[in-house]
């Protein structure tokens, strides 16, 4: 997701190949190997795998971010700001590689004794901040919190299928499924699989994650949470596993995005991710530092919100997306930045599919060429003409209001009255969240990004009652799929459900696909490390950056 959307978002939100330590689990995995780098043709940028390694270790580094996190509890860590800065303080059970591959995490071994048991042997001796020791019951606590339907965990979903979980030793947890979830053993890489200590939580109470320590694992521990301006994260050198690079890092909020590029001009700050579209050309022409793009697993989408007026007939539907100039917009709104899509998948996210597979999943998707005439004819035969349709926007991010302006441009080519509606910045996410947010708005920009390696993860989204099933889309075929897609650990049967998912949601144009679009990260010419990939979502990437001299 861009600051366009919260990952599935609230669950927005892959992946995954695990380690010979989780052989047992090898079912599961063989699908999720991670994307093939080739998978994803940019037409207009150089996919890189990685940024240069680090040379040295460094006193500090400074990172700007779009907005300040509203809270650092791994339960509403489900977007953008708050998962760069905690993938760096909270560890989870697994982890996700900068290749977007499944590795042991917390758990030194996952094992998958039977269809509906997961059993976690944690690492031993394993600190938290505070200098105590990780036990199985820290890791039920946990967990535990994600469950709770109190908490109203942004993760909650994850754990649908959760009957119960049980420490059964000391280093030990075992997960007890009411059915077969191949889903739930891919998102104990995410935030979902956080563990933290259970008495410092439990010390924090409500303040827990707005302020003090986390009380987490990883390679760094909060230090001062400058309200408004900034986080200052320090280096743990009590940490379990490789130490960090740099002895503190510095997250700056920076919510305009021209602040923001000039920050990085300056020097003020050391670089950062989602990087505003129009300061592409800037910050690669201006030679502070290098812009890398790297593998995004996001699609940039029209998010159909209201199937109640004239977009509830699939040939409106058809009808807009035929008119829609995909490149036009790539070339403004993402800066060349992506290729065109018919799919609202990504292709990374089918890289370990049978050929077979792919193909089935891809061949006769959503036409991408324009097709005016057609579209002109859509419109009339559904008696749409003139019919009004309010399309929202944000001065977020040029990929947003660009959007915006594109899909309205393609409704007055061909007869339908798109009216924008703009929303300001800091209340866009409510679209995600709140109906209320929603109402009279019949569609809007979504730039949606899977958190595991497994094309469910956005197609799931049309199930009947799932979170971003916003314009109440029900089909019972649809949803028998879903539910044989996540009962099945085979990554090949799993992806051949898949693709008639992926058929249906193209033929129906539940969203409407637009673009694939790569992840952007500026470094400038004092440090290096930081992986090109989304994995800096789940993965500790900031321990990685040093010195590039």
């Amino acid at each position: 997701m861009t600051p366009t959307a919260p990952a599935r978002r609230a669950t927005a939100r892959g992946r995954l190949v695990l380690a010979t330590a989780l052989l047992a689990a090898a079912a599961l995995v063989a699908a999720c190997s991670g994307p093939p780098h080739s998978g994803s043709d940019q037409s207009a940028v150089q996919l890189s795998a990685d940024t240069p390694p680090a040379k040295g270790e460094l006193d500090s580094f400074t990172w700007a971010t779009y907005a300040e996190p509203p809270t650092l509890d791994y339960l509403q860590a489900f977007d953008y700001p708050q998962n760069t800065v905690l993938a760096n303080v909270c560890e989870s059970l697994m982890r996700w590689t900068p290749q977007l591959t499944l590795a042991p995490g917390l758990a030194e071994k996952a094992s998958n004794p039977d269809p509906t048991t997961w059993v976690y042997d944690l690492r031993s001796g394993v600190h938290f901040h505070d200098g105590t020791v990780m036990t199985a019951d820290d890791v039920v606590y946990s967990l535990g919190r994600q469950m709770n339907p109190d908490n109203a965990a942004a993760w909650n979903q994850v754990f649908q299928n959760v009957d119960t979980v049980t420490a059964t030793g000391p280093l030990q947890v075992t997960v007890k499924l009411k059915q077969p979830d191949s889903q739930f053993p891919q998102y104990m890489a995410t935030a979902a699989g956080v563990v933290a200590a259970k008495a410092g939580v439990e010390a924090a109470g409500k303040d827990y994650g707005t302020s003090g320590s986390l009380d987490c694992t990883g390679p760094f521990k909060m230090g001062t949470w400058a309200k408004g301006q900034s986080i200052e994260l320090q280096r743990f050198d009590g940490y379990w596993g490789t130490k960090a690079k740099s002895k503190k890092v510095v997250f700056s909020f920076l919510t305009d995005s021209s602040a923001r590029t000039n920050a990085m001009l300056t020097g003020d700050v050391d670089g950062g991710y989602l990087i505003p579209t129009e300061s592409y050309d800037r910050l690669k022409k201006n030679g502070p530092g290098t812009l890398y793009f790297g593998e995004g697993l996001s699609t940039v989408n029209v998010n159909v919100t209201n199937m109640q007026g004239p977009l509830g007939d699939l040939r409106v539907r058809q009808a807009l997306s035929l008119a829609l100039d995909r490149s036009g917009f790539i070339k403004t709104g993402l800066a060349g930045a992506g290729t065109v899509t018919g799919s609202l998948t990504t292709k990374a996210a089918w890289g370990t599919a049978p050929d077979d597979v792919r193909k089935s999943a891809f061949d006769g998707l959503t036409p991408t060429a324009q097709d005016i005439d057609k579209a002109k004819a859509l419109v009339k035969e559904a008696g749409a003409s003139g019919k009004p349709l309010v399309m929202a926007t944000s001065t977020i991010g040029q990929d947003v209001s660009l959007l915006a302006t594109a899909v309205q441009a393609a409704g007055t080519k061909i007869g339908l009255d798109i009216q924008l509606k703009t929303i300001a910045p800091n209340a866009f996410t409510a679209l995600f969240t709140d109906a209320k947010a929603r109402e009279g708005i019949d569609m809007f920009p979504e730039t949606y990004y899977d958190s595991i390696t497994d094309p469910l993860d956005l197609l799931v989204n049309f199930k009947t009652g799932a979170y971003q099933n916003f314009a109440g889309y029900s089909d019972k075929t649809y949803d028998d799929l879903v539910d044989q897609a996540t009962a099945e650990y085979d990554p090949a049967k799993r992806g051949a459900i898949e693709a008639k998912l992926q058929q249906t949601a193209s033929q129906q144009l539940l969203w409407i696909p637009v673009a694939e679009w790569p992840t952007a990260v500026f470094l400038n010419k004092r440090i290096t490390g930081a992986p090109t990939t989304i994995s800096y979502m789940y993965y500790p990437w900031a321990a990685d950056v040093g010195a590039a001299r």
